[in-house]
């Protein structure tokens, strides 16, 4: 069994600095940080206090101009553009706020495109997906399309597809942004029966208070700077709650 003290997330004086025209933007500035697998923490903080950025850098999607950058197990700051986007495919899964969804496809679809870049059988295609809708509560929407559910059925959808592949860490920018109060409520407890129940590590952009509850950490961002973290509302669940929730 993986240690669950290990790190999957470090980053070392990490910045990233943006040109506009003759300017240089700072998006985020000299960044050491660390976070342990099986964690589900959020980073909050105003608008342009670098924490998309910093989702972005976490997810291989952008560069950090400085520092170092290691994720799962390897060092991505330094990695050719074609092994990232591998890595990236394999390693993390991204839920974003208007849940990008393909309107002409279904639910089952839309969560089975990322193996579709896989070697999978379509027969272990379809009990990938089947599983995976099941563990968010949608078996009963797999042939729904998006405009036939709710916005937070297509946020459980968006949620699906982004654990099909089983990643090593799940990124969710502003997750409940786009939904209402019990939408929201439900997708942020779906969210920490996936890490309390399988033991993913999620990594959640918010400005949504009431995430605070959910989460074991908070780590706040103000002007590229990490200014500090205090705990979240949760504590981390005990062996006989995970267990309880295994059993449900």
């Amino acid at each position: 069994m993986e240690n669950k003290q290990t790190n999957i997330v470090e980053l070392d004086r990490v910045s990233r600095v943006y040109q506009r025209d003759e300017f240089q933007v700072r998006a985020l500035y000299d960044v050491t940080f660390s976070l342990r697998e099986g964690k589900f923490i959020a980073i909050m903080g105003p608008s342009g206090s670098g924490k998309s950025t910093l989702l972005n850098l976490v997810a291989g999607l952008d560069r950090p101009s400085q520092g170092k950058l290691i994720v799962a197990g390897e060092e991505i700051s330094a990695m050719k553009e074609r092994k990232l986007a591998l890595w990236r495919a394999r390693k993390i899964g991204i839920v974003f706020q208007f849940y990008n969804l393909i309107p002409v496809l279904t639910a089952f679809e839309n969560v089975e495109l990322p193996l579709l870049l896989t070697q999978l059988s379509r027969t272990s295609r379809k009990e990938h997906v089947e599983a995976v809708l099941r563990m968010v509560g949608l078996d009963d929407r797999m042939q729904h399309y998006p405009r036939q559910l709710s916005g937070g059925q297509e946020q459980r959808v968006a949620i699906a597809r982004a654990l099909v592949t089983d990643p090593a860490l799940v990124i969710a920018d502003e997750p409940t942004g786009d939904l209402d109060a019990r939408s929201a409520n439900e997708v942020l407890n779906l969210l920490m029966e996936l890490n309390m129940r399988y033991n993913k590590t999620i990594i959640m952009v918010t400005h949504d208070h009431r995430a605070m509850r959910f989460v074991e950490e908070v780590v706040h961002l103000d002007k590229g700077l990490l200014v500090g973290a205090e705990p979240g509302g949760r504590a981390r669940p005990t062996e006989a709650e995970i267990a309880s929730l295994g059993a449900s």
